[in-house]
């Protein structure tokens, strides 16, 4: 699990998704733990032992690690669905943008043949909403605002001047998700400069 986070901090550090140590990546190890990027660090120069052991509470199992500041937002999404395996969080400068741009609470996705990319959606004739939520320092409360939006999961959520959050059964479709959720982001503001 810790060689799969390694290998895909590259693949986001290439898209440029995780600038400076911006950004935290998890996969659950067992019902009630998961792994999780340690605090400060680069994610495209990721080694596995950068990568700590965390219960479902947020608490790091090796007292002395301190890892990602926004764990808790990890827990959250683990604790809501026993299928999630993994949890993504970038920082693109087309998300952090576009969520600066606009006032509105959610970004709405239609006519996208990407969207097929998303559990439970086999047609672009649909209409998927991406929350956007606030940024806050203070974890612990922003999950709580963010909770509600969460029954049920939408594809995705965006913090605002923040980044994007993605999450999916394995590590490896995880990284799609993200993958389609910023090509879709990109395709918004690509729109909005052709308006």
């Amino acid at each position: 699990m810790a060689c799969e986070l390694v290998a895909i901090g590259g693949r986001m550090d290439a898209n440029r998704w995780v600038p400076a140590s911006s950004g935290n990546l998890s996969a659950r190890i067992d019902r009630s733990t998961i792994g999780i990027t340690r605090s400060g660090v680069h994610k495209g120069r990721l080694e596995p032992a950068d990568i700590i052991a965390v219960g479902l509470d947020g608490l790091a199992v090796d007292p002395t690690a301190k890892p990602s500041a926004e764990t808790l937002l990890h827990c959250q999404l683990y604790r809501m669905d026993p299928a999630i395996g993994a949890v993504l969080h970038g920082h693109s400068v087309e998300a952090t943008a576009l969520s600066l741009v606009t006032d509105a609470e959610e970004l709405v996705l239609r006519d996208y043949e990407i969207l097929k990319a998303f559990p439970g959606i086999g047609t672009h004739e649909v209409v998927a909403r991406v929350p956007i939520f606030d940024n806050d320092q203070d974890i612990a409360r922003l999950s709580m605002r963010i909770a509600p939006s969460l029954t049920p999961l939408p594809i995705g959520y965006i913090l605002r001047g923040h980044g994007v959050y993605a999450w999916g059964p394995d590590v490896e479709r995880c990284f799609w998700r993200l993958e389609a959720l910023e090509f879709l982001i990109s395709c918004e503001c690509e729109r909005r400069r052709m308006l």
